[in-house]
């Protein structure tokens, strides 16, 4: 009796031990997400900050998806390829281009082993913006080609027409006639982007087609020097992101997570040409304005203050006993310009332009660059400590407040070279069998110590075409050495002169 009840106890015993390893094992050992979540649709999303709480999720990378973006951008991205004439090249202009491409952009230089005189010379991006067929990139991709060709996110490839380039920002406007419905993407407004807000880099970096890197911008009005032009007009207030971006991404797209484009790619930081950490894009309020320029004059209608500007920092504070340290620095105004009509002086501090506050160079210049010649600002300064406004008007590159228009027979004054200029008519143009621009008066300057001839009809500059008065001023504008100039004289005789700059 008493071996029986023994039995019974150490049976029971084993049973409850295995009830309570099995407890013990079910509870701690088994995953939850296989006990408790085997039957649910919800996603799971683990926040990479701690333990996972589905009650209580935290922001996470993770969390983010960027599909909806890609799709809606990545159709809209090109290839671009270009090619050229490296005899067509000044060795000053392959040197300075090869030193610009290598530290900052990393284009692909000429092959010069090909045979022909045609030979590829680079590849980059572009963004289409407009059902049409215009496509937007940057100038440095496009810069000295006499072809270029644009292949699609589906393959198919046109050749572009080049409508027009503004060295000063770095962009270019292109053209394509396609026999297909292209894809758009909707521009943003750059302005509402923020510092830590996500983005995607869309291009084609190594000719790897339709390549989507994602980061988040890290500053804004951001100038790096790469625009260095002896005219100052160069303008540089880019938005700065960690999206990694590499050789061939120049002239891509920049979108925000709703795939809308808020800048075009243009360069990294990097002292071997491929990407360590940042890149920068032109802010879309200003690629809206100068594809619109572009598209409906051929030239960017530029709208300058006239004055000479440096930052406010502290050592500048404390050299000129200035009484704020913030702001930009006015070192000089130029003759009749808007700035000095409108009462500017040396040594006010600007610190306000239409209502927003500016503290460097790159912002004043960001705010400016979105007018046109006889548009007015409102720009708020200091003076001895006292804040002050006024409205300025600001005028073109050749000193006035008049849209640069390719109407033939319309006089453009170039006062820095001493020349007057104007289209020729069509039947001028018939004359000489080709477009070309009009001297129509010569005084003391550059052209007449060339001994160029009143009535000169410029058809090329630096071996580029030249058919509106808006090309002579974009070819010329910030160029220093010598520039060939051809063309034809009054009595039909072709012409060539070297003009020292």
């Amino acid at each position: 009796m008493k071996q029986i009840s023994l039995f019974f106890t150490v049976l029971l015993s084993a049973i409850l031990g295995a009830g309570i390893a099995l407890g013990i094992y079910h509870n701690f050992f088994i995953p939850q997400s296989q006990s408790n979540f085997q039957n649910t649709n919800q996603p799971f999303v683990q926040t990479g900050f701690g333990n996972p709480d589905p009650a209580n999720p935290t922001f996470s990378p993770q969390s983010i998806s960027f599909v909806e973006a890609a799709k809606r951008a990545t159709p809209a991205v090109v290839s671009i390829q270009t090619f050229g004439n490296p005899a067509l090249m000044s060795n000053r202009q392959q040197n300075s281009m090869e030193d610009l491409f290598r530290d900052f952009f990393g284009q692909q230089m000429p092959d010069r082993n090909q045979n022909n005189g045609e030979v590829r010379m680079g590849s980059g991006s572009g963004v289409v913006i407009q059902k049409e067929g215009y496509i937007v990139t940057n100038n440095h991709v496009i810069e000295n080609a006499t072809r270029i060709d644009v292949v699609m996110n589906n393959q198919k490839s046109y050749t572009a027409e080049l409508i027009g380039t503004d060295p000063s920002t770095d962009l270019a406007l292109l053209k394509i006639k396609a026999d297909e419905e292209l894809t758009v993407i909707p521009f943003g407004n750059s302005d509402n982007v923020q510092v830590g807000e996500w983005v995607l880099a869309v291009g084609n970096p190594f000719e790897l087609t339709s390549t989507v890197t994602a980061g988040i911008v890290s500053a804004k009005a951001r100038n790096i020097n790469i625009l260095r032009r002896n005219d100052g007009l160069g303008v540089e207030a880019f938005i700065q992101t960690d999206a990694a971006v590499n050789p061939g991404n120049s002239g891509g797209a920049l979108v925000n997570v709703n795939g809308e484009l808020i800048g075009i790619n243009t360069a990294i930081a990097s002292t071997t040409g491929s990407f360590a950490g940042y890149s920068f894009a032109v802010p879309t309020e200003i690629v809206k304005k100068v594809v619109t320029d572009l598209r409906e004059h051929g030239i960017v209608q530029r709208g300058l203050l006239g004055v000479q500007i440096r930052d406010v920092t502290a050592e500048l504070s404390k050299e000129l006993n200035l009484s704020v340290v913030r702001g930009i620095y006015v070192a000089g105004v130029t003759e009749r310009s808007g700035a000095i009509e409108a009462g500017l002086e040396k040594g006010d501090v600007i610190i306000e332009v239409d209502g927003v506050q500016v503290n460097t160079s790159a912002q004043l210049q960001e705010r400016i660059a979105r007018k046109r010649p006889g548009d007015k600002v409102k720009v708020v300064y200091l003076r001895n400590g006292k804040e002050r406004n006024t409205n300025v008007e600001l005028k073109n590159r050749l000193g006035t407040t008049k849209l640069i228009t390719n109407e033939a027979g319309e006089l453009m004054k170039i006062g820095t070279l001493g020349i007057e200029i104007q289209n020729i008519s069509p039947e001028e143009a018939t004359k000489i069998g080709m477009t070309g621009v009009k001297i129509a008066t010569i005084e003391k300057g550059k052209f007449k110590e060339a001994q160029v001839p009143e009535g000169f009809i410029i058809t090329h500059i630096d071996k580029e075409k030249v058919e509106s008065s808006a090309d002579v001023i974009r070819l010329l504008e910030g160029k220093t050495g010598g520039v060939l100039i051809e063309g034809f004289h009054p009595t039909g005789r072709r012409g060539f002169f070297a003009i020292a700059m």
